[in-house]
């Protein structure tokens, strides 16, 4: 999605910067500038380091909220029946940037939600200071990871709905780059 995105962004005459994690697809617009990364810290951090100088953030990723306490550097032999793994709260990208925000800026952030989509999804653009939330639900067949289509809800901060249809991920981005657009005309 984040790649979609970032290809209509440019069709729509943005300036792109792309933070992009471990991924077999590459922006298929070649202005798009990419910023590679390999891990949930280092794409907050690239994240968070380039928002003060941006227009309009969309933070598509689907970044885990726990990583390993320890990362290992050999494969871990089998020593026993179980494993203990703890995990440790990754940085929050979208609460990070909420915090940093201007009013001159706008911030975009999803939502992939497994019950309470609306409610979970409210809350989640209301804490973490966002003007819009894109939602995405588990519920839906042929939607969110895996799959080269996406159906979306979009939330505004006036709590305005909108809803879409299954669509190919760039008909979905150009759905979301025009919510955005119409943001910037009001």
């Amino acid at each position: 999605m984040g790649i979609a995105l970032a290809d209509a962004a440019a069709e729509y005459g943005a300036e792109v910067e792309l933070v992009l994690g471990p991924v077999n697809r590459a922006p298929q617009n070649k202005t798009i500038k990419i910023i590679n990364v390999t891990s949930a810290e280092s794409m907050a951090d690239e994240c968070i380091a380039r928002f003060r100088d941006c227009d309009i953030a969309i933070l598509a990723a689907a970044v885990a909220d726990f990583t390993p306490e320890k990362i290992e550097e050999r494969k871990i032999k089998r020593t026993g029946d179980e494993i203990l793994l703890r995990l440790k709260p990754t940085k929050d990208i979208a609460e990070a940037v909420g915090k940093m925000k201007r009013k001159s800026q706008i911030l975009a952030g999803f939502a992939l939600e497994t019950h309470n989509e609306l409610a979970n999804a409210t809350a989640k653009l209301k804490r973490k200071n966002l003007d819009i939330i894109i939602m995405n639900s588990m519920q839906d067949n042929g939607a969110g990871f895996g799959y080269d289509t996406n159906r979306i809800t979009i939330i505004d901060k006036s709590n305005n709905i909108d809803k879409f249809e299954l669509k190919s991920k760039e008909e979905t981005a150009k759905d979301i780059l025009d919510k955005i657009v119409s943001m910037l005309k009001s």
